[in-house]
């Protein structure tokens, strides 16, 4: 395992779980330092990994992965160009694919239970279709697959991925006030924001605020945002539908019926796909189901690999 550099943790019984943030270190990974947090477990237990989605970061995970401490032993990196990675290179799925590959290889001995949200449930099928050996199961929170009708929302993205449109948009964005930005991101991610307990929307709001500051911000999230069109103009037999099929481990899916960003319909077709899936909907959730029902997506995942 590669350690360079440990960061301090905050936990305790009467510390609510979405803020008992877990102990971080270093781990050099195609070229770069990655961010990667350590969830407290047992040692013995079977491993996990935890990959966030576009914009988002380790710190996603956070509860659930302390819900699922009695089950498996989780890390989740922040990826790079995200969280408190620096861009190192392309940001898309397939390169996402990689890092978690080689993360994969010099952490675990074992297969590891996958869990994905949005385009990194996108990266993760890439990576159970391309490395089997290393996947015990899929658990896809909203994975961004290809889906025929984009959503209002998702068509913010695809202005993103649209040369010279996409930094002007970004731009113009960042020019917007903060608040007015926080509510915006709010309303696209949450099923039903006013029902956030605090601890969740400060952290939210506490993480929109240090994005702002990384240099590595708009690069990384217009690449990520071309990688996502680009994944939805491939031709079928190279499509991620296509991996999908060819994923032989267990999967969950979990989808919110108030998703902005990934139509929930489109789970019908996500169960046929994938040859061994279950299928958890979650009609008050939004795009983030680990952040906003974690206690549901925990038990869901137990079932899974009872």
């Amino acid at each position: 395992m590669g350690f360079v550099e440990s960061y301090g943790a905050v936990t305790g019984a009467d510390v609510p779980l979405a803020t008992q943030e877990w102990p971080a270190r270093q781990v050099p990974v195609a070229g770069v330092d990655l961010l990667v947090r350590d969830v407290p477990a047992a040692a013995e237990l079977p491993p996990a990994l935890y990959v966030h989605g576009l914009g988002g970061s380790s710190l996603n995970w956070t509860a659930l992965g302390l819900l699922l401490n009695d089950t498996v032993r989780g890390i989740a990196p922040d990826l790079p160009g995200f969280g408190r990675t620096p861009l190192a290179g392309p940001a898309g799925i397939s390169e996402q694919a990689d890092v978690l590959v080689e993360l994969l290889e010099g952490q675990f001995d074992q297969p590891a239970h996958v869990f994905g949200n949005s385009m990194g449930g996108a990266a993760s099928v890439a990576l159970a279709a391309r490395r089997p050996d290393l996947v015990a199961s899929l658990t896809l929170v909203s994975p961004a697959l290809p889906h025929p009708r984009m959503s209002a929302s998702a068509l913010w993205f695809a202005a993103l991925a649209t040369p010279r449109l996409g930094p002007v948009v970004l731009q113009r964005t960042q020019r917007l006030p903060f608040d007015r930005r926080f509510q915006a991101s709010l309303s696209m991610v949450f099923g039903d924001p006013l029902t956030l307990p605090p601890e969740v929307r400060a952290n939210y709001e506490a993480e929109l605020h240090r994005r702002d500051t990384d240099p590595w911000n708009m690069q990384a999230t217009t690449d990520a945002a071309k990688s996502i069109l680009r994944s939805s103009l491939t031709p079928p037999r190279r499509s991620l539908w296509a991996d999908a099929a060819s994923v032989k481990c267990p999967v969950l899916l979990v989808y919110g019926g108030r998703d902005r960003l990934v139509d929930a319909r489109i789970r019908t077709k996500a169960q046929r796909t994938f040859p061994d899936a279950r299928l958890l909907y979650l009609p008050k959730s939004g795009h983030v189901a680990q952040m906003e029902h974690p206690e549901q997506v925990a038990a869901a995942f137990r079932d899974l690999i009872a």
